[in-house]
């Protein structure tokens, strides 16, 4: 885990609009950033590489590829976190942002206090690295290979791994398996998978799991809109998805109508 106060923290800002590129710039700066900023998706890409920032900022409307495809190469080979910001705003447009590696989404034109307060929220959130446990990485497991099998550690005993049914989550090195098979999540999906393991069969409602990601889980105050209920809807199906369940017949995840998700009971040969 990177300590925050340790060091200067890095802001790749991905953005063909100089006007808009300059006033990311200013909210950043202000933040306490330094930044290092990309025209095109494909400079994007090389800019994180080189400096695998803490945050990146991400247009869609690039030139070359365009930025779902950039955050899919991005989240290759960074766990930066992703804010998309685009005047594409349709449900469909969030869906696939954060389908291809966002963490949030913000519509243009922004608001900088809000953009601001998003990155204070990110920052409140634990950081993944791109790394394996100790136990694993003497398998000689290449780290996040969804297709490799591995031979699992006595997770009973470690305190770092939540367990549920054929799943396992590691606090520490954020690794995710789901039947002895290593599975690539976000941070931001990571976060909800955890949540929801520590939550067991408690319901978690989808205004509190947005808040619980925004590091504001006892700020009663703090307003959730139904935009960002969306963007949970949007990472659950996701997380869903890349953990092989299924809705109709969940086997880790399950949809509390009207309320929200809890874990599905804990049953022995399911």
């Amino acid at each position: 885990m990177t300590d925050p106060s340790a060091q200067t923290q890095t802001a790749v800002i991905i953005e063909d609009d100089a006007a808009v590129r300059s006033l990311l710039d200013e909210v950043f700066r202000s933040a306490g950033f330094r930044t290092v900023m990309a025209e095109t998706g494909t400079d994007g890409v090389e800019a994180v590489i080189a400096h695998q920032p803490t945050i990146t900022t991400l247009d869609i409307n690039l030139p070359g590829i365009d930025g779902f495809e950039v955050a899919r190469r991005i989240r290759k080979v960074s766990s930066t976190y992703i804010i998309m910001l685009s005047a594409l705003a349709e449900e469909s447009d969030i869906v696939l942002g954060l389908a291809s590696g966002a963490d949030d989404y913000l519509a243009k034109p922004f608001r900088p206090r809000e953009l601001r307060a998003r990155i204070e929220a990110l920052m409140r959130r634990p950081r993944a690295e791109l790394t394996v446990p100790d136990a694993v990485a003497a398998a000689v497991v290449p780290a996040r290979n969804p297709t490799v099998s591995v031979d699992l550690p006595d997770l009973e005993g470690a305190a770092v791994w939540r367990l549920h049914r054929d799943l396992s989550l590691n606090l520490e090195t954020h690794t995710v398996l789901v039947a002895q098979k290593e599975v690539d999540l976000t941070p931001t999906e990571f976060g909800l998978l955890a949540t929801l393991l520590e939550s067991k069969r408690r319901v978690r409602s989808k205004a509190d799991l947005a808040l619980v990601l925004r590091g504001e889980a006892f700020a009663s105050s703090y307003f959730v809109g139904e935009p960002d209920k969306r963007v949970i809807e949007a990472h659950m199906a996701n997380l869903r998805r890349k953990i092989g369940d299924n809705t109709a017949d969940p086997r880790y995840i399950e949809t509390v109508r009207g309320v929200g998700y809890r874990l599905t009971p804990q049953v022995d040969g399911r």
